[in-house]
């Protein structure tokens, strides 16, 4: 039987109403953002830095006694300093970030890390992704367990904003992808006919009205075709037009509600930088999608926790090539309406050579899954149960960061 093409253009909203479920599209850029829906008014958006962020350079001590003397060439002068309290001090680049802890809405969390303790990439990222104790101890995302444990409906919008969802959002919970760069989607004759010609086809019916739902919101977004540079101010325009995009996609009624974004570039073995730098312009980049956040969520912003932590951190002193080498704990960076910020949340180690951790790097003193916990609790309205046995199991003697959010 022949079928007949319809010409008449099909609203692509409507396409969505009929359908439902999840998309994949290519990413473009060095930026990935992926999304998962969840119900309920609460947002969530994780933002993993891949390589390793030295969170020495990003939440200084400067007032630690041994700092100088330890820190060595890597010791970052007073001009690239905003002091926070009488201990420690953001890097200059924080401009945002910086804006947002002087109005209590944002925190750094320092000394912490996962429990790897090794200093492979790859181990380490799977364990900030997977929640488990050890490298591959699940084959799953701890944030797709948690939108598992909210029994989130499969054909409620999802989306990733990526070539591949992280393993944080990997598992049976179905989430979707949006590319900030590309031609976007094509004609709706085409998609009028791929509807028609699939339409037993429930896994692609699915995919299809997925797609189609967040490209119209991106489309309202105005972002089409903008990728993530290098450089300081570039870096910083490119990630600000970026979340303009996923914020309005985040704050849409029909939207998704747990958000995950990848930036990397973090492993400066080589010419970090001190007050500028490669190193600097990273922490521009990433000020920006603090701020843009803020700015692209408007009143959902007092309904968002942000959170940004990387695999592990660098060692405390400097190498032979102007950079640092692999270390064990860093600083996260949290930010959002319901954070109690202002703060320097820290049970300090302290930097003389005998208090780090294996004489080289910062010792960690906070886990990780503490802060997940506290968001996932407190926030996100899970009970401390299926927190224990679903998302972080083997993690009873590990509690949610007190006072962190309010």
């Amino acid at each position: 039987m022949t079928r007949k093409m319809i010409d008449t253009p099909l609203s692509r909203r409507l396409l969505l109403q009929s359908l439902g479920g999840m998309a994949l599209l290519p990413l473009c850029g060095g930026l990935r953002v992926s999304f998962a829906a969840a119900p309920g008014d609460a947002r969530f958006v994780f933002i993993i830095l891949r390589g390793a962020m030295d969170g020495l350079a990003a939440a200084v001590p400067y007032g630690d006694k041994n700092y100088a003397a330890v820190r060595g060439n890597m010791a970052l002068p007073k001009s690239a300093l905003v002091p926070v309290d009488n201990f420690f001090a953001l890097h200059k680049s924080f401009e945002s970030f910086g804006g947002l802890f002087k109005s209590g809405e944002a925190a750094v969390v320092h000394a912490v890390s996962t429990p790897y303790r090794e200093r492979s990439h790859f181990d380490a990222q799977n364990v900030l992704e997977c929640g488990a104790a050890r490298p591959h101890g699940a084959r799953d995302g701890w944030l797709n367990r948690a939108l598992d444990v909210m029994n989130v409906p499969t054909t409620t919008p999802g989306l990733a904003v990526g070539q591949t969802i992280p393993l944080a959002l990997q598992g049976r919970v179905d989430v979707g992808s949006w590319s900030p760069a590309g031609d976007g989607l094509p004609p709706d004759a085409l998609l009028i006919a791929l509807q028609d010609m699939y339409s037993g086809d429930a896994a692609f019916e699915s995919a299809l009205s997925q797609a189609i739902g967040i490209h119209d919101i991106a489309d309202d977004g105005k972002m089409g075709g903008q990728r993530l540079r290098g450089g300081n101010a570039r870096g910083r325009a490119h990630m600000e037009s970026t979340i303009k995009t996923v914020g309005k996609i985040i704050a849409d009624p029909n939207g998704p509600r747990i958000a995950t974004l990848e930036i990397g570039g973090w492993d400066t073995h080589a010419q970090q930088g001190l007050e500028s730098g490669a190193l600097a312009n990273n922490f521009a980049t990433l000020d920006a999608a603090f701020g843009a956040l803020k700015d692209a969520l408007g009143p959902f912003w007092s309904q968002t926790i942000v959170l940004a932590a990387t695999e592990f951190g660098r060692t405390v002193a400097g190498n032979g090539t102007g950079g640092t080498d692999h270390g064990t704990a860093s600083c996260a960076l949290i930010a959002g309406g319901r954070v109690n910020g202002g703060k320097v949340y820290a049970q300090w180690p302290g930097l003389d050579k005998t208090q780090l951790h294996q004489g080289r790097d910062l010792h960690p003193t906070t886990d990780l899954r503490q802060v997940a916990k506290a968001v996932l609790q407190s926030h996100l309205g899970l009970a401390a149960g299926d927190v224990e046995r679903h998302i972080f199991p083997e993690s009873g003697n590990v509690r949610p960061l007190a006072g962190l959010i309010g």
